[in-house]
C-alpha cells in the first residue's frame, strides 16, 4: 500500500477509534488494544492511526473550542457523533500535521464524512474545516497539494 492509501485507512481506523472511544467511555489504552484484535492494521498505518487518536483525544478541549468558533456557535455536543468526531480529526491533523497540505486533510475529512455520516455531512465538514485552516493559518495556494501524498 503506498503512503497515501496507508494514511487514507489510517484516518478511516482514527475516527473509528474515537468514535469507540466517546460511545464506549472505556479508557484509550482499552480502545486501543480491542480495536486493533478486531481490525488488524499496517505498522505505518496503524502507528499513524494512533497518533491522530491520541493526538486528538489529548488535545480535545482546544479543538472543540475551535470546531464551535467554526460552526458558527453549532454546540459540539449537538452535532453528529460521526461529524464531531471526523471534525475533531480533521481540525487536529490541520493543528499538528503541518507535513501534509491542507486540501488533503480536508478532503479526506469530507470523504469520511459522506461514507460514515448523513446526507448533508460531507458539506458541512468542509465548510467548518475550511474555516478553522483560514482561522489557523492553514492557506495554501490553489493547487498545492497536486501531486503531493497524504
Amino acid at each position: 500500500m503506498n503512503k497515501s492509501g496507508a494514511r487514507s485507512t489510517a484516518r478511516e481506523a482514527a475516527l473509528q477509534l474515537l468514535y469507540a472511544h466517546e460511545a464506549s467511555g472505556e479508557p484509550e489504552a482499552h480502545v486501543l488494544q480491542s480495536f486493533w484484535r478486531e481490525t488488524p492494521g499496517d505498522p505505518e498505518g496503524r502507528q499513524y492511526a494512533e497518533d491522530l487518536f491520541s493526538g486528538a483525544l489529548g488535545r480535545q478541549a482546544e479543538i472543540d473550542e475551535r470546531i464551535r468558533a467554526a460552526s458558527d456557535n453549532w454546540r459540539v455536543e449537538r452535532m453528529s457523533r460521526v461529524d464531531r468526531n471526523v471534525l475533531r480529526l480533521g481540525t487536529y491533523e490541520l493543528m499538528a500535521r503541518s507535513d501534509v497540505p491542507r486540501a488533503v486533510i480536508i478532503d479526506e475529512a469530507i470523504e469520511l464524512a459522506k461514507r460514515y455520516g448523513s446526507e448533508g455531512s460531507g458539506k458541512f465538514v468542509n465548510g467548518v474545516l475550511e474555516r478553522v485552516a483560514t482561522e489557523l493559518g492553514r492557506t495554501e495556494p490553489e493547487g498545492s497539494a497536486e501531486g503531493e501524498s497524504a
